[in-house]
């Protein structure tokens, strides 16, 4: 084995100080003031669902549970809104009374007519149970929005239940829909407008956000006067997507509330926040975004005052970082004696790298794993990029160690080993196909994705983190002369030129203020600049892909130290060892 050189502890200090230094600054305390210590919201959102719970799947939660969430939310809100009255095996109104708490009782309105008249009567026979703790009663949520009724039955609605109950009944909608429908407001008590900057058609930035919010609210005084408005809905996701510049985060999160809440103080804004606690069910029709607007995850998500820290965590990932990185570098310098002092440090830039970028994928796929599915995406992908980086350091180990590569495949190879794995055909000469075959699925899969993100994009978040390895493979072979030119065909063409075009696209698409799509959209053009490069080169000569595989490290492996061959002795084996590998490949399997 090679024995790791005494010269190699400072450069791993340096790159572990790096790293280090790369997880901290975007995870920095950063000042997110005004604070709200002592401030006692006027009302949340509440959605009792836990994980695995979902009333798409009618798996609601226990009447512990809620009594137990409800505790916890007492002593920090004032009120909680519902959006169904029939749902679940509890009676939240009564578990809201003995907390001392307030309900904008919801009555859910869609598209099926006789569910719609059961959710009035339960509605209506909830108010009047209740009178002193259901504080108004909203009458369908965004009903107009998803176009699941007409304005007529909606105001219909509205009618039945104002003449019999004696709270205040309303309707919460986008404030757009408000304007396009004015006539609504005649049948109600109050005016419910939802007002998310991030969600709207033209997204606003957090520091315009919520100078927004006030903007429409004094529109919507103005349009319908005469009536009380409420804030049904306000607030910033966690997690997710950008859309233009207006970004989740925990620290954004952070601003846009303590910022509107004091704005809310100071106007006298009768206002509802969304939500208590993050919903993982709603990832299945609002993707990461969906999920996670909750200002509790049953403990403290955000603290209402001082600095606030995108991911808490960010220390323990530096530390994994730099152990994933280590035993990288250990595997590898066990397995491939010889190598020089200055090598080895080579191949510890590159471990690092590689270990960074594993736990920067790990990170960025495991929280948001909200099902099955989601939980089996993560698996394959997260075995894939190990496995690559693996196998991308046992290759450069090969480069540096002066060992001849195998020879380079095709899309059109790598297409085959696919038809052969769902076949249940495998090759076992592993060595020959498995990196290059991998490293194609990726690309195969970006441009799946990339087509996705360029058609309906919406809900979708931008995967950087699931091609981290494949990015720092595509880069450090780039470093070492190792990315064939020529040689491919229609596969690297469809694949690369899909890849490529619908990156831009995107990235049009989205703008430039869009940062988190512009780092994206780079990083798909540089995974679909090799297949490109060997789909042009069609008619390179079949020997010069290979000719710069180790030009680069030849020229500094000569010293006796690292036992490798001289720059034309490396050649000639590398051709003899083609020559004998491309007749392997020929025998029957």
């Amino acid at each position: 084995m090679s024995r790791p050189a005494p010269v190699l502890v400072l450069p791993l200090l340096l790159l572990s100080a790096i790293i280090t230094f790369a997880w901290w600054w975007p995870n920095r305390p950063q000042a997110a003031d005004p604070g709200l210590a002592g401030t006692r919201i006027n009302s949340v959102s509440f959605a009792p669902f836990r994980d695995g719970q979902s009333p798409l799947s009618d798996k609601f939660p226990s009447a512990a549970e809620v009594e137990q969430d409800v505790a916890m939310l007492a002593g920090r809100v004032r009120a909680i809104r519902t959006y169904a009255a029939s749902s679940g095996d509890y009676d939240l109104a009564s578990i809201a009374e003995r907390h001392g708490l307030k309900l904008w009782l919801g009555i859910w309105l869609g598209t099926d007519r006789a569910k719609n008249a059961l959710e009035l009567a339960r509605g209506i026979e909830i108010a009047n149970a209740h009178p002193q703790t259901v504080e108004r009663v909203i009458v369908g949520n965004e009903v107009l929005l998803r176009r699941d009724l007409a304005v007529g039955e909606l105001i219909a609605a509205l009618d039945q239940v104002k003449a019999r109950v004696k709270q205040p009944v309303t309707y919460a909608d986008v404030w757009e829909f408000w304007r396009q429908f004015p006539e609504v407001a005649a049948h109600v008590d109050v005016i419910t407008i939802h007002l998310l900057p991030y969600w709207e058609d033209n997204p606003t930035g957090i520091d315009a956000a919520v100078g927004h919010v006030h903007e429409v609210y004094r529109q919507m005084q103005v349009l319908l006067a005469g009536k009380p408005i409420a804030i049904g809905e306000t607030g910033w996701p966690s997690r997710g997507r950008w859309r233009r510049d207006a970004a989740p985060g925990r620290v954004n999160q952070a601003v846009f509330l303590r910022r509107f809440i004091e704005l809310a103080n100071q106007e006298g804004f009768d206002y509802n926040l969304i939500e208590a606690f993050d919903q993982g069910w709603k990832y299945k029709s609002e993707g990461t975004v969906g999920a996670n607007w909750g200002l509790w995850s049953r403990s403290t998500k955000l603290p209402p005052a001082g600095l606030v820290t995108e991911d808490p965590r960010w220390a323990w990932k530096a530390i994994a970082s730099s152990l994933a990185g280590l035993a990288l570098l250990g595997g590898t310098l066990m397995s491939w004696p010889g190598l020089s002092g200055r090598l080895q440090i080579w191949l510890a830039v590159l471990a690092m790298s590689l270990g960074a970028a594993l736990v920067y994928a790990w990170s960025g796929t495991v929280p948001v794993i909200y099902d099955h599915h989601l939980l089996l995406a993560a698996a394959v992908n997260l075995t894939g990029q190990a496995l690559l980086a693996v196998l991308l350091m046992r290759r450069v180990a090969m480069l540096l160690a002066g060992r001849p590569l195998p020879p380079d495949r095709t899309g059109a190879d790598a297409t085959e080993t696919i038809r052969g794995l769902f076949m249940l055909r495998v090759d076992r000469r592993w060595q020959v196909w498995l990196f290059h075959d991998l490293s194609f699925v990726f690309v195969w899969t970006a441009a799946v994705m990339q087509l996705l993100l360029l058609f309906d994009p919406r809900y979708r978040d931008f995967p950087l983190p699931v091609f981290a390895v494949p990015l720092v493979a595509i880069l450090a072979r780039m470093v070492v002369g190792d990315l064939p030119r020529g040689g491919g065909g229609r596969e690297e063409l469809w694949a690369g030129s899909t890849l490529a075009g619908a990156a831009i696209g995107s990235a049009i698409a989205e703008g430039p203020a869009n940062l988190q799509s512009l780092a994206w959209n780079g990083g798909a053009l540089l995974l679909a600049a090799p297949f490109l490069a060997r789909a042009r080169w069609l008619e390179a000569d079949s020997g010069s892909q290979f000719a710069s595989a180790g030009s680069y490290f030849a020229r500094k492996n000569r010293d006796p130290e690292s036992g490798s061959q001289s720059p034309q002795s490396l050649n000639r084996t590398l051709e003899k060892s083609i020559l004998a590998q491309h007749s392997f490949d020929l025998e029957p399997s």
